[in-house]
């Protein structure tokens, strides 16, 4: 809110004395209906994208650390051919994407494990239990991410009614005034630019994060991606390993 006072201190107003204020609380003070709807919902915008900001920001850090700590421990797991002890581990990394996806196939392969020969429809029973563990994380990882692209492509535009109704504000008041000068429409071309500037600061950076999560996303789903891939090889070794015996 302090880069708002200061932005917003930059804007002229001018009274019907001639007298100029640099003052956000004049321009404020200003504001018709309309235009603190405007504000309003402009205001309810930056609260959402830095919420979900904050929260998606701890969420992918959280990740990261924790399949940073499973990857190597479920690695040497599944290396002495110790399934459950590979299982047990994914489930103490809740937070993990990683753990989730590896978890859901080793689960379903620990299902037929008993089995004197595992089948090749059991082996894609497998394949399909990993595709629906990614595809259900990377919505999880999404959640929020439409919001802020909604955020980011609307803000300006709530902003440009707010500059709208100001212009339409600055005519009715310029077709009025006896003596027509700056001193008439002032406040109505500062609640114009108010509304504007703070449209373009809500927007900008929601479209920054949203890049950005995006991105993050993109980059976990490789990981799974690569993960699974890995787990299916291990699968088949398996598989060989127990029709070779």
């Amino acid at each position: 809110m302090s880069f708002l006072v200061s932005f917003f201190s930059f804007f002229l107003m001018f009274t019907g004395e001639g007298k100029i204020s640099f003052g956000f609380y004049d321009i404020a003070r200003s504001l018709t209906i309309p235009g603190w709807i405007v504000i309003i919902v402009l205001l309810l915008q930056s609260i959402y994208m830095i919420a979900v900001g904050i929260e998606r920001w701890l969420t992918y850090n959280k990740a990261k650390q924790q399949s940073r700590q499973y990857a190597p421990k479920v690695a040497q797991a599944l290396k002495n051919s110790n399934i459950d002890e590979a299982i047990n581990i994914s489930d103490k990394h809740k937070d993990s994407h990683l753990a989730m996806v590896v978890s859901s196939g080793l689960k379903e392969f620990a299902a037929h494990q008993g089995n004197s020969d595992i089948s090749g429809e059991e082996m894609e029973a497998s394949k399909r239990a990993l595709q629906r563990a990614i595809a259900v994380k990377t919505a999880e990882l999404k959640r929020g991410l439409a919001g802020l692209a909604t955020v980011g492509s609307t803000a300006p535009f709530v902003g440009l009614f707010g500059t709208v109704v100001g212009i339409i504000g600055a005519f009715v008041a310029l077709a009025s005034a006896e003596n027509a000068g700056i001193g008439a429409v002032g406040a109505a071309i500062a609640e114009a630019l108010v509304a504007t500037a703070f449209g373009i600061a809500v927007a900008v950076p929601a479209v920054w994060l949203f890049n950005y999560f995006t991105n993050k996303v993109t980059s976990f789903g490789v990981e799974m991606e690569n993960s699974a891939s890995e787990l299916v090889d291990y699968f088949i070794k398996q598989r060989t390993r127990q029709l070779n015996s």
